[in-house]
């Protein structure tokens, strides 16, 4: 029997994005760390302004090398992306690590016609006819939903709905059938129908191509119901990882608890929402020791030294010196956790 332990898809080892400003720079996130096996579907959770966006483009090799600057590693089957030189990276974006941006409106360029858009990006990976092109093109689109994918394939991206633009901008990232996809809040601004309608189709194609899935969003509820495991961030840290259940059944970051407990319940009518007081500190001015503390109700004297991302029960990790003794409030009924 074969007991070697099988490697990682992805593996973030202390990544650091750091953006120029005037005559210095700032630092955007620390120490950003998880992994993701083949097949598995990770949640990246956080307020607006905590550096999910940042990290997806950081895997992607987006980040303008003029003005930004990477620490770390991100290793992609044993391969150091930062590392590696800038042609190499375009072969591997879109062929094996592809991007759902947030918005498909801006991401999709408006003179060519969706079909072109897909038939370039295959064909700039694969060596492929024209023809073959098209008809893989056509397919793509039927996979993800579109109706009548023949006719769509001639359409401009001003012609389709938010929708089925965000459905194209799904075709465009995998008809190369990539290893990873990363997925920028692909619902925003999307009706709840329609928003449904898409995750079923990524979950569905993930477990189908066996393909891993970084799903960066603020809606938890999508998590919950799309994710087996969940990355919190907090004002460019991780703050929290484990398992999603467990992470909504006993929470152990205070901020997990604030954003779990800002989820209006239907059990809980005429009741006050509860809200995290304050904001996500400025880049550049973060409090000292931790990131999340004068934000905290748990906060003690010991939150103001330096907090390390450690390990605790069962499988996860948490960047906090208090979680073994608090019990926070999470969201989800026992009988699921069970």
């Amino acid at each position: 029997m074969d007991h070697a332990v099988k490697q990682p898809l992805l593996e973030v080892n202390k990544l650091s994005a750091f953006f120029r400003a005037g005559r210095g720079e700032v630092q955007v996130t620390r120490d950003v760390s998880f992994t993701m096996a083949p097949g598995e579907m990770v949640g990246l959770v956080g307020e607006s302004g905590c550096g999910k966006t940042v990290t997806g483009l950081a895997l992607m090799g987006l980040l303008p090398p003029a003005s930004s600057r990477l620490e770390g590693k991100i290793l992609l089957q044993g391969q150091d992306l930062i590392a590696m030189p800038p042609s190499a990276k375009r072969r591997l974006r879109g062929r094996r690590i592809s991007m759902i941006f947030q918005e498909p409106m801006s991401a999709l360029d408006p003179v060519f016609t969706i079909g072109h858009q897909i038939s370039e990006t295959l064909r700039a990976h694969q060596d492929v006819s024209r023809a073959e092109a098209r008809n893989r093109a056509i397919e793509a689109l039927a996979r993800v939903g579109i109706p009548e994918p023949t006719l769509r394939y001639d359409a401009y991206p001003h012609q389709l709905s938010g929708g089925m633009r965000q459905r194209a901008m799904i075709a465009i990232a995998l008809v190369c059938e990539p290893q990873l996809l990363i997925a920028d809040e692909p619902t925003t601004a999307l009706d709840v129908t329609v928003q449904a309608q898409i995750v079923d189709v990524l979950g569905e194609l993930c477990t189908r191509m066996g393909m891993a899935m970084l799903f960066i969003t603020h809606d938890l509820g999508l998590v919950s119901q799309t994710c087996s495991r969940l990355v919190t961030m907090y004002a460019g840290e991780v703050v929290e990882e484990g398992r999603v259940d467990d992470i909504l059944l006993r929470p152990r970051h205070p901020y997990s608890s604030g954003l779990l407990r800002s989820l209006p319940a239907l059990t809980q009518r005429k009741a006050r929402l509860p809200a995290i007081p304050g904001r996500v500190p400025v880049r550049g001015d973060m409090p000292p020791g931790c990131r999340f503390q004068p934000r905290c109700a748990h906060a003690q004297p010991p939150c103001t030294a330096p907090q390390p991302l450690r390990a605790v029960q069962p499988q996860g990790e948490v960047r906090c010196c208090r979680a073994e003794e608090l019990i926070l409030p999470g969201v989800l009924p026992v009988e699921r956790a069970a």
